[in-house]
């Protein structure tokens, strides 16, 4: 019973804060307050439903916005064409769920979760600064930090005295009294009264469009526009799909569960695709909202659908009543969680952590306040892959011998040099490889020992192929040691054949007592 009790009234904490957050990108994205309203709606119900993230809200998100008004510029007064864009990209998110391109999200790095999960946090304290001081809110924090003296001068006192009281609230309410009702729910409760009895004349909410939308058929687009919608509907998958699953990776980290992506990615594909046919924006899941929900004590799917059927219920019935909301209460419950997000786990460990840990970290944060989520996280992924690529490298040993012991063989004859590499033979280490081979002049005979890689990609395979060349030119034998498995990937890609055309061992005996066979050729 508590459960249920936790996950109505988290639902319907994240309903309020989402509802001008929804209105605000509907009107953002050029389709209209109503488009988002609904955006939030229809997402949220069935990417809760049929999703694998249990404590997660979605909704209209600012990435997904600016993608969202690119494609309403690109095609004036053509809502038909904007909604196949959304319809498409949630069919290619469905397929993304199919295929499982999810399970990829578990490989990024923690720096980078790290970065971007403080990089949102500070985001929306920032955002929440001028709201606070009761003056008009801007969407990007470059120019609310670049306004911040000229919005200190218009501050509102009764916005701040509001704002205030709803801090001090979320900060200091018992947690025996937030486990029984959230605080924010408190705070937006007793404050919301307080404001309307004190007869304060701040900014609310506002006026609430009412109604049902109309049912839009999105198939009936131009083909001559269909290069411009795939391409806006690719990015609108890629977006909304990587922006989901980093918000799961936040759920897991404050709940301790395992979000399942196969499952998320089809439903949030299901949720796009239906916004389509309502007019309504797309959307992904919103970490704000998320972390909202959680700390309300929202627990599984019941606090998403019941976030929905909130929205849906004040736009039918109680918009009057929710439009009297201050935005001061929303500022004050929107910091505490801009606090709550930031990733003190780390924060705690940072004199510690390694430089390269430390560059991640700082990077993708800086990237996500003051430029883009996705770009953020892709380039402290491509830094992560730059600097694991240079320790793998550096790990993978390459020795060279000539004549006697090593290597527990023995070899007699001066014509022959063995190169056994220990570790990964990849794009990497390949040229590492090429530099040793290119010393090798007087011998006839080239023993290349990978029976200890354990991994060999194809740039590996080219170079050595091309190695094989360089030595037959030269008049020097090429022999190659290798795992069954390495060999028949070779073969299966040896279109020159030259491999087919080289002795290949699994064993460096073998090796050794064929090139005795041989040995009086070069006597």
């Amino acid at each position: 019973m508590n459960s249920i009790k936790n996950n109505v009234f988290s639902g319907v904490t994240a309903a309020v804060v989402a509802l001008p957050l929804a209105l605000a990108f509907g009107v953002a994205s050029g389709a209209g307050a109503i488009a988002g309203l609904y955006g939030a709606i229809i997402l949220g119900f069935f990417a809760s439903l049929f999703g694998g993230t249990h404590t997660q809200i979605s909704g209209p998100t600012g990435p997904m916005t600016v993608i969202t008004a690119t494609a309403v510029a690109a095609f004036p007064n053509d809502l038909i064409s904007v909604m196949s864009i959304i319809f498409l990209s949630g069919l290619i998110q469905i397929s993304f769920g199919i295929v499982g391109i999810g399970k990829w999200i578990k490989y990024i790095p923690y720096p980078v979760i790290s970065g971007f999960m403080s990089g949102v946090g500070v985001i929306i304290i920032i955002l929440q600064i001028n709201p606070f001081l009761g003056v008009e809110a801007y969407g990007s924090v470059i120019y609310t930090l670049s306004q911040l003296l000229e919005t200190l001068k218009q501050a509102d006192d009764h916005s701040l005295i509001i704002a205030y009281i709803t801090l001090s609230i979320m900060f200091l309410t018992p947690k025996f009294i937030s486990k029984i009702v959230p605080s924010a729910l408190i705070a937006l409760v007793v404050v919301t009264y307080f404001t309307i009895y004190m007869g304060y004349e701040i900014d609310t909410i506002g006026e609430i469009p009412m109604g049902l939308p109309e049912i839009i058929f999105p198939f009936s687009f131009d083909l001559l526009k269909l290069d411009s919608i795939i391409t806006l509907a690719i990015t609108l998958a890629l977006l909304g799909s990587i922006d989901s699953l980093l918000t799961s990776l936040v759920a897991d980290s404050m709940t301790k569960t395992k979000h399942n992506p196969k499952k998320e990615l089809i439903a949030q594909g299901i949720g796009n695709s239906l916004c389509s046919f309502f007019g309504a924006i797309p959307g992904a899941g919103a970490t704000m909202r998320t972390v909202i929900n959680i700390n309300s004590g929202g627990t599984n799917k019941l606090s998403g659908i019941v976030h929905s059927l909130t929205l849906l219920v004040i736009v039918l019935f109680l918009a009057p009543l929710a439009s009297k909301i201050p935005l001061a209460v929303l500022s004050g419950i929107l910091i505490k969680v801009g606090f709550d997000i930031l990733d003190y786990r780390f924060l705690k460990i940072l004199k510690n952590v390694t430089r390269q840990d430390l560059l991640i970290m700082v990077t993708v944060f800086l990237l996500t306040i003051f430029v883009d989520l996705i770009m953020a996280v892709g380039v402290g992924i491509t830094i992560s892959s730059i600097l694991a690529v240079y320790h793998v490298s550096r790990n993978t040993k390459i020795k060279t011998h000539r004549s006697k012991t090593s290597f527990d063989i023995d070899i007699e004859n001066n014509h022959i040099e063995v190169i056994k590499i220990d570790g990964s033979l990849f794009f990497g280490t390949a040229s590492v490889l090429d530099s040793k081979l290119e010393k090798v002049k007087d011998n006839k005979i080239l023993i290349l020992d990978c029976k200890l890689v354990s991994f060999m990609d194809l740039s590996a395979i080219f170079t050595i192929e091309d190695l094989i060349e360089k030595m037959r030119s030269k008049n020097i034998e090429t022999i190659l040691v290798l795992k069954h498995a390495h060999k028949r990937h070779i073969l299966k890609v040896d279109t020159k054949k030259t491999f087919e055309n080289i002795k290949i061992f699994h064993k460096i005996d073998d090796a050794i007592n064929y090139t005795q066979e041989i040995e009086l050729k070069y006597a």
